[in-house]
């Protein structure tokens, strides 16, 4: 027996969007679950090999990988946003890089990823003097430094876990997260307070931490996600936690 049927536009009637997540990613995918549980917008998710230790030679690695990373995405319905989920990564390679190798398979979608949004979101709030807490061994928090310097904002206090496993970073604890972000915050002369690298948990202490400090905080995944719904042309106020998303 062959069944009628009839088409729709499908799940992503609003918005269809692309995640690029490093393999050693254990986090991003589930603090986006409930961000982008939105009426006709879908997340897809496609996966890069990447190195269980973060250092500037094997962030560089991932650079040859994002063309065949994005072309695993769906491309039936043309993507809106592509985002690469490496702060870091995309840090060393750059965002025009990580662009174009995106586009050569979307070539129509808007390409973020966790650098270029962060600059976005730091203009965005209108501050410029920023604490930053890092979870990177030296060379790489020093990198993140210099692109919030090129980007004209004043990384005025830095605090790093100094880890360069993957895997060590998934795991710090919340709360060791909120002490870092309320310890680098209250430097007076700090403005807003940037969580850097889409493995470290955040979202769930975004608020708490922004209360005890009076100061914005964001973070990669969270500032990622405000800049893909953006580019996405989606509302953003109340969509998630924090100043971001309601200022």
């Amino acid at each position: 027996m062959k069944l009628d049927f009839e088409c729709d536009q499908g799940s992503a009637a609003r918005a269809a969007l692309g995640l690029i997540v490093l393999k050693a990613d254990e986090t991003i995918e589930s603090e986006y679950r409930p961000l982008f549980d939105l009426e006709g917008v879908t997340l897809h998710h496609t996966r890069i090999e990447s190195a269980p230790e973060v250092t500037p030679e094997t962030l560089m690695q991932m650079k040859a990988q994002l063309t065949g990373s994005a072309a695993l995405l769906p491309g039936e319905t043309p993507l809106d946003v592509v985002a690469y989920a490496c702060t870091s990564g995309a840090t060393i390679i750059g965002s025009e890089a990580v662009a174009a190798a995106v586009n050569k398979v979307h070539p129509t979608a808007e390409v973020t990823n966790p650098a270029r949004a962060v600059l976005a979101a730091l203009d965005h709030l209108e501050v410029s003097r920023v604490g930053v807490v890092s979870p990177y061994v030296a060379e790489v928090s020093e990198a993140v430094c210099t692109l919030l310097k090129t980007g004209g904002f004043d990384p005025v206090t830095v605090g790093s876990f100094d880890q360069a496993e993957e895997a060590v970073v998934a795991r710090i604890s919340l709360n060791s997260v909120e002490q870092a972000i309320c310890s680098v915050g209250e430097n007076p002369e700090v403005e807003a307070v940037f969580a850097s690298c889409t493995n470290l948990r955040t979202l769930n202490v975004i608020e708490a931490c922004e209360d005890r400090l009076g100061k914005p905080v964001i973070s990669s995944n969270l500032a990622l996600a405000w800049h893909m719904m953006t580019l996405a042309g989606l509302p953003t106020a109340g969509k998630g936690p924090g100043r971001l998303f309601n200022a």
